[in-house]
Order: C-alpha cells, then sequence, then structure tokens
C-alpha cells in the first residue's frame, strides 16, 4: 500500500470501475453520493429499529411470563446470528449480489420489524418465546446481510477514502441509537406496543423503492480466498482482536452502567438516556475526523490503535472510580469520562476496516468486490463476537450483586 493508501496495482486488477474510481476527483461523482444516500438511511432506520426494544419490550415479554433470563437470551440471539450470517454472507456476496443482498436485506428486516409488533397476540408462554427467537434471528440475518453488502458496496465506491466514508456514516448510525429509544418509548406510551415497530419497519420498508433506482449494481469475479487465510494474517488477527475488545467494552456498559447511575446518583429513569447521549454523540462527532485522518495518513493508523486502546483502558479504570485509585466517584466525571471514551473508541475502530483491507490486498487478496466481501464479513463477524456474551440481561438482584462487587 502506497503513502496515499491506495491498494497495490497488483493482484487481478479488480475491474475498470476500480481503477475509474481511483482516478475520480475529489468531488462526490452522483454514482457516489447515492451510495452515501444508501448507506446513511439504511444506517439510521435500522439502528432505530434495533435499539426500540430496550425501553418497553422487557416489560411486555414478563406479561406474557417469559423470565429474565429469556429475555436475556432473546437479545442476545441477535449477535450470535449476526455473527454467523455475516461470514457467511461475506463469502458469497460475489455470488448473490451486493445490490440484491442490501434490498433484500433491508426488505427482510424491515418486515420483521412490524412483525414484532404483532407478538403481543401470540398465546402466552412457548408459543410466544419461539417467536421472538424466530423474529429476533431472521431480524439478525436480515440486518448482517444489510450492513455486509451496505461496507463493501461503500468500500468500492470509495477505494482511497474507505475510513472517512465509514466514519462519516457512523454519525448515522449513532444517531439511530440516540433517537430510536426515546422515540420507540413515546410512541408506545402514546399508542401501545404495536406502533412503535409498524411504524419503524414500514419507514425501513420505504427505502427499498429508493434503493432499487439509486443504488449501482456492482459485479465482480468470484475470489479463491477464504476467511481463514485472512484472519490468519499476524496483524488482522490482532485487529481482530482489538474488534472484540471494543464490542465487549460497549456491550458491558449496557446492562450495568444505567442501574449503577440509577443507585449512586438517584436520578430519575428520564435523566439515564441523557449519560449515555455523551458516549454516543462523542463517538458520532469523532468518528468522521479519525476516518479523514485515517485516509490522509494510513502510515498513523497504528498509533491511533495504540493510544486508544491506552485512553479506553483509563477510562474504564475511572468509570467506577476502581477502588485502588481512591477517587470519589462524581456524576460530571462520569459524564466526562464517556465523552473521552466515545472519542478513544473512534480513535481505535474506525482505523480498522481500511487497515484490514490494506493487509488483505498486501497478502496476495484480489482486489474487488470478493475481498471486500470477506472484509465485511469479518469485521461484522468479529463485533459481534465481542458484542454476544454482554446482550444476556440480569435480572435486578443478579446485576445489583454485579455492581457491588465490581464497581
Amino acid at each position: 500500500m502506497d503513502a496515499s493508501g491506495s491498494p497495490p496495482p497488483g493482484g487481478t486488477g479488480g475491474d475498470d470501475h476500480t481503477r475509474t474510481a481511483r482516478e475520480t476527483p475529489r468531488r462526490l461523482s452522483r454514482e457516489q453520493l447515492f451510495v452515501l444516500i444508501s448507506a446513511a438511511s439504511m444506517n439510521l432506520s435500522s439502528m432505530m429499529a434495533y435499539s426500540i426494544l430496550g425501553p418497553f419490550f422487557p416489560k411486555e415479554a414478563e406479561k406474557k411470563g417469559v423470565s429474565d433470563t429469556t429475555i436475556g437470551m432473546i437479545f442476545g440471539c441477535y449477535a450470535l446470528f449476526d455473527l454467523l450470517s455475516s461470514l457467511v454472507f461475506g463469502k458469497y456476496l460475489v455470488y448473490i449480489g451486493a445490490k440484491f443482498m442490501f434490498i433484500a436485506g433491508i426488505f427482510v428486516s424491515g418486515g420483521v420489524t412490524i412483525l414484532f409488533g404483532v407478538l403481543d397476540q401470540v398465546p402466552d408462554g412457548p408459543i410466544f418465546i419461539t417467536m421472538c427467537f424466530l423474529v429476533r434471528i431472521v431480524d439478525a440475518i436480515s440486518f448482517s446481510a444489510a450492513i455486509t453488502a451496505s461496507d463493501s458496496i461503500l468500500a468500492k465506491a470509495f477505494p482511497n477514502n474507505v475510513a472517512t466514508v465509514l466514519g462519516s456514516l457512523e454519525v448515522f448510525s449513532g444517531l439511530g441509537l440516540v433517537l430510536g429509544p426515546p422515540l420507540g418509548g413515546f410512541l408506545y406510551q402514546s399508542f401501545g406496543y404495536k406502533v412503535p415497530f409498524i411504524f419503524l419497519g414500514s419507514i425501513v420498508l420505504l427505502m427499498i423503492p429508493l434503493n432499487i433506482c439509486i443504488l449501482p449494481n456492482y459485479e465482480s469475479d468470484p475470489g479463491e480466498h477464504s476467511f481463514w487465510k485472512l484472519v490468519t494474517v499476524p496483524k488482522v488477527g490482532f485487529i481482530s482482536f482489538v474488534i472484540i475488545s471494543f464490542s465487549s467494552c460497549f456491550g458491558f456498559l449496557d446492562p450495568i452502567l444505567s442501574l449503577f447511575v440509577l443507585q449512586k446518583f438517584d436520578l430519575p429513569a428520564g435523566y439515564v438516556g441523557l449519560v449515555f447521549l455523551g458516549l454516543a454523540l462523542s463517538y458520532a462527532i469523532s468518528s468522521p475526523l479519525f476516518g479523514l485522518l485515517s485516509d490522509k495518513m494510513p502510515h498513523r493508523r497504528k498509533w491511533f490503535l495504540v493510544f486508544g486502546n491506552l485512553i479506553t483502558a483509563g477510562c474504564y479504570m475511572l468509570l467506577g472510580p476502581a477502588p485502588v485509585l481512591h477517587i470519589e466517584s462524581q456524576l460530571w466525571l462520569l459524564v466526562l469520562i464517556l465523552v473521552i471514551n466515545g472519542i478513544s473508541a473512534g480513535m481505535s475502530v474506525i482505523p480498522t476496516f481500511p487497515e484490514i483491507l490494506s493487509c488483505a490486498y498486501e497478502n496476495g487478496f484480489e482486489e474487488g468486490l470478493s475481498t471486500l466481501g470477506l472484509v465485511s464479513g469479518l469485521f461484522g463477524a468479529m463485533w459481534s463476537v465481542g458484542s454476544k456474551p454482554q446482550n444476556i440481561i440480569c435480572t435486578e438482584e443478579e446485576q445489583t450483586a454485579l455492581l457491588s462487587d465490581e464497581i
């Protein structure tokens, strides 16, 4: 990889589009603009649909006789099947077709989101639990298809600016995660259980005609390489571990931090979301910056990873804070640490995708959708590996014990 961040000229040469994209002027082409619109709309709507379950689904499930452990498994199975399907879709992206996979993914995702809204009509007990698992699993598979195809299409359309584009789109992902819970909670309180899912599922489905019209159809020949060859590259293996670590860090905050804030600072439940807002906004705002720096200075990516990990480790020491520091926990300090943690996450997560892609090219992987699919699938799978164990919701007593022992 040269100093500009371009892949080496070797390999199969990909296709004419790859070479043309490299020569594209800084001004966005119409095709690139359409790709950005498609990816941004998918990130925003999918993250909103993903995050609306949190505020009210556990309470509704308890009414159906579902235990806390089973509710946690319903949440946790999403990451498991996202992991498995990411590997499959990444491998067979070229055979299925990136555009078809993207559109089919959002179509199924929108449909099962609406279907989740009618589960309150299902009989209590095993039938309700089974349907929840089935819908959640299909949702995970469809989302995995859409995000794997989206990342591959973005990398194809912006071969020299992968990190910049992916970092910029994290703004929409973060916005979706921020808006989803309050919007879902408002619709639930105002109109009942069905409306949040029907509303957001319909928004996802309305995107399909738009994407059919504007999304370009990229084609490529199947590659000869596999996930195993990619992940056994030493640098790629290390970066995969970094992705898993950060995903785990974010996952641990979900079940623990909200209860800690409620108990420690006696805040109203409505203000807990504002505490998380510091983390989400700082990550969303810093991601485009670190994406731009990663593309402009690819030789600095390793230092972003190093310092990002060190800063994140320090942040987690201060969140409690750790007893050995002898620092009193204060709300302003907690919010400040979350903001810094969001920035350090952007510093560490955003450079990983282009760095894996660079390593693949340097180790003989051919240019084109085949390699892009492998890298996209690997990234999604590693993120799911980290988030899976933390998606199991503990009972309130277990959470309290965990907090008293660890925080």
